[in-house]
């Protein structure tokens, strides 16, 4: 009977030991997973900056200078196709991301086109509203490329986590999957042609 109730025991400690590690291990990929959520969600913003400061740059431009109204019509129309793609973090696909990532990727080589053209027209490099905006607009380039290093850090910290054992068994039981990472779209090595 002594037997019995000490092996039980063991039995016990054992079930006690192997859940209390499979809790902490699904804690800490909860964990993890809401750090992706949240380095998306810096990442959305800083494309959320750079789209409200895109109606300011256009006006100021529209304003101050009279050339190629096709080079404002792209940007707008570029801008509201990047805020209509929306991709919530809890549904991160490699496919939604991509097509973010081409909305935005137009919508970065028209604000650069609109940059390049303005700059032929002295009056409007001297204007001070377009200058700041300018100064913004750049600005918020370096944040999106730094959101999005740091959201493709956190999502390879996550994704190597899940894929390791014993956690792989874990994120297998908790329905946790990889989440894509921010890619440069094709052609992205070669420098954009500037032509007036």
């Amino acid at each position: 009977m002594k037997k019995n109730t000490l092996v039980i025991l063991i039995i016990i400690a054992v079930i006690v030991i192997l859940g209390g590690c499979g809790v902490s291990k699904y804690n800490s990929i909860v964990g993890l997973d809401e750090s992706v959520k949240t380095s998306w969600g810096t990442v959305q913003s800083q494309y959320q900056r750079r789209s409200d400061l895109i109606p300011n740059l256009v006006a100021t431009v529209k304003g101050a200078a009279n050339f190629e109204q096709s080079t404002l019509t792209k940007v707008i129309e570029a801008r509201s196709k990047a805020t209509a793609i929306t991709v919530n973090a809890n549904d991160l696909t490699p496919e939604k991301m991509q097509q973010f990532q081409q909305a935005q990727t137009q919508l970065g080589g028209a604000l650069g086109r609109l940059l390049a053209v303005a700059e032929a027209y002295p009056t409007l490099q001297a204007n001070q509203n377009f200058r700041d905006l300018q100064a913004q607009i750049e600005g918020t380039e370096n944040r999106i490329a730094v959101a999005r290093k740091d959201f493709n850090e956190t999502a390879r910290v996550y994704n190597s986590t899940i894929r390791t054992f014993p956690n792989n068994i874990v994120a297998g039981f908790g329905g946790f999957q990889q989440r894509p990472y921010f890619e440069a779209q094709a052609g992205a090595e070669n420098a954009p042609k500037v032509q007036f």
